[in-house]
C-alpha cells in the first residue's frame, strides 16, 4: 500500500477549546492514518496560547488565523504553500462556515460533513452571523455537488440526498471509540439516581430541556441528582434555571472534566440524557453506553443513529419536556429495565471502534484518489 502525503483542513485542532465532536472524529481516525505510515497534515485555526505549528499523534498542525477569520486564509495558503507541497489528496472537512476548496483545489479531494446547521443555527447565534452560517452552508449545494464526501451517519447521507446529491458520491464513516479505554461492563451504580448531561453547554444543544424534566420527577425520586459534565457559554443561564425552578441543589456542574473522571461518572450514572435539536452522530452517546449506562436522546437527525431504541436506550421527541420526564421515569421506576437498556448499552457500544473508522476512511481515500486519477487519464 503506497504512502501518502494527506492535506486535511478544519477549522479546530484537537487542543482548540472551542473543539467537539468533528475535532475527535478527524483526530481519532487521522492519528491511526499517521501510525500506519502515511503523512497528515492539518491547516487550522489559532487560539490563545497555541503554538503556529506542532506534531500530536504523529499529525503535523499548522495553525493560523482565529476561529472568525481563518476561511478567509485557507485560500490563499493553499495557493501559495500547499499546492507546492506535493499532497496525494486533500481533504475538506465541512463544519458551519464551508472552505469551498471544491473551486480551487487541483489534487483529488475529499469532503467531510457532520451534518448542516440548517434553521437550527439560529437558536444559538444573533441574527446576522446565523444568516451567514445558514446562506454559506446553502451554498453547498452549488459548489460541491460533484465532490466525493465522507459522512458520519445516515441521517446526515439522507439530508444531502434530500438537497439532491447523488448517494454514489458517499461513504459513512462512523463516530466511534477505543474500547480499550472504557469499561465495557455495567459497573456499580450510585446508590441514589443520577441523571447525566454530557456534553458542550450550547443553546442549540437545549440542555434546559433536561432541567425542566428533572423537575417533572423529581419529587417521584427525592434522592435523584443531576450532573451536568462540560462547559459552555449556556452554563450561567443553565446554573440560573436550575435556581429558578427550585433543583439547584440537587443539581451539580463538573465544568471540564478528565476521561478519567468522565468515565467514573458515565458509570456511576442511571442515564445519559442528549437534548440537542439535531447532530451529525452523537459520540457522547456511545461513550455512555461504553460505560454501561443507557442514554435518552431527542429523536433527531444524528442522535437517532447512536442510539439502538430499546437495546442501549431509548428516544423521544425533541422539545417534547412530558415525554423526556416519562423516559426518565420508566428507566428509574424499573430496576429490570434499566439493568436490560443498560446491558444493551455495551453490546450497542461494541459495534464502533475508532481503527475500523480509520479503515475505512483510508479505503475512502484511495477510492477518490483512483477516481480522480481514472477520470484525469480518461
Amino acid at each position: 500500500m503506497d504512502k501518502l502525503n494527506i492535506l486535511v483542513v478544519n477549522w479546530q485542532c484537537i487542543k482548540n477549546p472551542n473543539g467537539g465532536g468533528a475535532e475527535v472524529h478527524f483526530h481519532e481516525i487521522f492519528k491511526r492514518i499517521a501510525a500506519l505510515g502515511h503523512s497528515v497534515t492539518l491547516f487550522c485555526c489559532m487560539f490563545p496560547g497555541a503554538l503556529p505549528e506542532e506534531t500530536i499523534d504523529g499529525i503535523r498542525i499548522i495553525r493560523k488565523g482565529s476561529r472568525s477569520s481563518f476561511n478567509f486564509f485557507v485560500k490563499r495558503e493553499y495557493r501559495t504553500r500547499f499546492s507546492k507541497e506535493h499532497y496525494d489528496i486533500v481533504i475538506d472537512d465541512i463544519n458551519k462556515i464551508p472552505f469551498y476548496m471544491s473551486r480551487y483545489v487541483k489534487e483529488p479531494l475529499l469532503a467531510i460533513s457532520h451534518h448542516f446547521f440548517g434553521k437550527s443555527i439560529f437558536r444559538e447565534a444573533g441574527f446576522i452571523s446565523a444568516l451567514y452560517v445558514y446562506l454559506s452552508e446553502k451554498l453547498v449545494d452549488y459548489f460541491y455537488k460533484k465532490t466525493p464526501f465522507s459522512v458520519v451517519s445516515q441521517s446526515t447521507l439522507d439530508e444531502f440526498i434530500s438537497r439532491g446529491f447523488d448517494k454514489n458520491n458517499f461513504s459513512i464513516v462512523f463516530n466511534a471509540i477505543h474500547p480499550e479505554d472504557f469499561p465495557m461492563e455495567v459497573g456499580v451504580k450510585s446508590p441514589h439516581p443520577v441523571i447525566t448531561y454530557f456534553g458542550r453547554l450550547k443553546k442549540y444543544k437545549s440542555p434546559d430541556h433536561l432541567i425542566r424534566a428533572f423537575t417533572k420527577i423529581s419529587p417521584l425520586f427525592p434522592t435523584a441528582e443531576l450532573h451536568i459534565l462540560g462547559r459552555g457559554d449556556y452554563r450561567g443561564e443553565m446554573e440560573k434555571l436550575a435556581s429558578d425552578l427550585g433543583i439547584a441543589e440537587k443539581t451539580k456542574f463538573f465544568g471540564f472534566v478528565t476521561e478519567e473522571e468522565k468515565r467514573r461518572l458515565l458509570a456511576l450514572s442511571h442515564c445519559v440524557v442528549n437534548t440537542s435539536i439535531k447532530e451529525g452522530w452523537g459520540i457522547t452517546n456511545i461513550e455512555a453506553n461504553a460505560c454501561g449506562t443507557l442514554t435518552i436522546s431527542s429523536n433527531v437527525p444524528g442522535l437517532r443513529d447512536s442510539v439502538s431504541e430499546g437495546l442501549s436506550g431509548l428516544l423521544y421527541e425533541y422539545g417534547d419536556i412530558d415525554m423526556l420526564a416519562e423516559k426518565m421515569k420508566e428507566v428509574l421506576g424499573s430496576l429490570e429495565r434499566l439493568n436490560y437498556l443498560s446491558e444493551g448499552a455495551i453490546k450497542w457500544a461494541s459495534n464502533f471502534s475508532w481503527d475500523e473508522s480509520a479503515r475505512k476512511m483510508l479505503e475512502v481515500i484511495y477510492k477518490t484518489i483512483n477516481s480522480k486519477n481514472i477520470g484525469c487519464n480518461s
